[in-house]
């Protein structure tokens, strides 16, 4: 019987692939971790052939484990957002490296292009702001840097694509090049209102539109897996890009409905519903999922270094063995010292989107230790996320926005960070019982389509809380932790 849904959920750090039960819970999993790749300053980049095999290799195992690809009904794929590949549509073959969305190599074009003034039509017409983070100015570049792609692409004889596009083809056998309205909607090529490729921006960018995949809904039929790859012809039936993935993965469904996700990076999600709101505070305005032709929107902000942050304590200044340490370390921090750090070390994102900043440690004194860093970095996560949300409120006015927010990803396993998020936020924070809810909301698009899983109403009363944290710390301690924020980050910016 085929009862069981794969989830491939391919991230900036590993490939995982994890299978679901009809009741929406992981019976098989499997995770490879790849490398990173830092040609330059500010450059970040990923071997398309590492994508690909990792995904390859957990899929396969994560099936075996599950009994066999008899047992599937139905395949989805969430990715990492804006990382942007091209490759040869004859052989398959990439042409360089996949740059990854927290490449910065594209900020001189995109301060061009700020200057000539061109991002009012483009924020008016993709919901984005003109930032290397997005997939435009990585395919302009690469189509002008490697050698004959431009001619290529003219020639019709190139693919372009986000993750999810690579590994459609190449689960495919080369013979479906598409994507789904979440993943197309990162690229800045794409208006949100109209649902298609832009012909005027493929124009700025220089971008031929034969290079293009398709865009489908996100719950879709997106083609079937060659028989050799997992055993058997499977259907891939949802596609979604990571944060929206999470977005339904934690049943946000009604507008004001908010979910934080704290990975490398950390991503907030605010459902708008049927209403594309245009941001005054330079939050993303992005397609929350897009179902029967029907597009639910949201408000996005991005910042790129959360779980990042941790990772450089333990791998750049060895102060921690396992990431999971921090929390511990940050508890029996010094309560005295005021210690920030703004983790800039690739640019702010929102609500700032300053991509020259760089990171700073404000308030060192001799005192101050590997517990005082500890603390600093995970605050900075929590901080951060206030920023987000209060814009979002901003955004968003009096039009009934979440009070409470819902978490995921690796950092809220640590009690005192998620903790710490509440007292800052002064709001709720939930946890979810299901914490992999990027793969959950990829799973339930693929489910959804294969007729074996409920509708969003049904798939949202299944939700449930893990542990609900309360906002306990003084008034007067929380206006203080948030001033000495606010100054760090203005002697931080370099575009104030």
């Amino acid at each position: 019987m085929s009862d069981l849904v794969l989830a491939i959920d391919q991230g900036t750090t590993s490939s995982r692939a994890i299978a679901f039960d009809r009741d929406y819970r992981a019976v098989a999993s499997a995770q490879e971790e790849f490398s990173q790749h830092f040609p330059a300053s500010g450059w970040v980049e990923h071997d398309p052939e590492d994508l690909w095999r990792t995904t390859l290799s957990t899929a396969r195992r994560a099936v075996e484990r599950a009994g066999g690809a008899q047992r599937f009904a139905a395949i989805g794929i969430t990715n990492q957002r804006e990382t942007t590949l091209i490759w040869d549509r004859e052989t398959g073959t990439p042409l360089h490296n996949a740059i990854v969305w927290q490449d910065r190599r594209t900020a001189e074009l995109c301060a061009r292009l700020k200057a000539d003034g061109v991002e009012p039509m483009v924020a008016a017409r993709t919901g984005l702001l003109v930032d290397p983070y997005f997939s435009a100015t990585k395919l302009a570049w690469l189509l002008d840097t490697v050698e004959g792609a431009r001619a290529a692409a003219e020639a019709g004889r190139l693919a372009f694509g986000t993750v999810d596009s690579f590994l459609l083809w190449r689960l495919t056998g080369g013979r479906v090049h598409a994507t789904d309205a979440t993943n197309a909607s990162r690229t800045m090529l794409f208006d949100i209102h109209r649902q298609r490729w832009d012909e005027e921006l493929l124009r700025l960018f220089r971008v031929p539109a034969s290079v293009l995949p398709e865009v489908l809904d996100s719950s879709a039929e997106f083609g079937t897996t060659e028989a050799d790859i997992l055993g058997a012809p499977l259907p891939i039936l949802g596609m979604a890009g990571d944060q929206q993935a999470a977005t339904i993965g934690q049943a946000c469904f009604r507008p004001g409905m908010l979910k934080s996700t704290y990975g490398t990076g950390c991503f907030a999600v605010l459902n708008t519903g049927a209403d594309a709101v245009a941001s005054r505070n330079k939050l993303l305005t992005t397609v929350a999922y897009r179902l029967d032709g029907a597009v639910t929107y949201a408000l996005e902000g991005s910042i790129f270094i959360a779980g990042a942050a941790v990772q450089w304590l333990r791998d750049g200044l060895g102060i921690l063995e396992r990431a999971d340490q921090s929390g511990t370390l940050a508890a029996e921090a010094d309560e005295t010292q005021t210690v920030v750090l703004v983790p800039a070390f690739t640019g702010l994102g929102a609500p700032y989107w300053d991509a020259e900043a760089r990171g700073a440690i404000y308030g060192l004194t001799r005192a101050t230790g590997p517990r005082e860093l500890a603390r600093a970095a995970l605050e900075a996560v929590c901080l951060q996320t206030l920023d987000l949300v209060e814009a979002m409120h901003r955004d968003w006015g009096g039009q009934g926005a979440a009070t409470v927010l819902r978490v995921d990803g690796g950092m809220v396993a640590s009690d005192w960070t998620m903790q710490r998020l509440a007292d800052l936020l002064d709001a709720p924070v939930d946890r979810p019982a299901v914490l992999e809810t990027t793969a959950l909301g990829a799973a339930w698009l693929a489910g959804r389509h294969a007729g074996i899983w409920p509708d969003h109403e049904g798939f949202a009363s299944s939700w449930r809380l893990d542990r609900r944290f309360e906002p306990a710390m003084a008034p007067a301690e929380r206006a203080a932790r948030i001033a000495a924020w606010r100054d760090a980050v203005r002697r931080t910016l370099t575009s104030t």
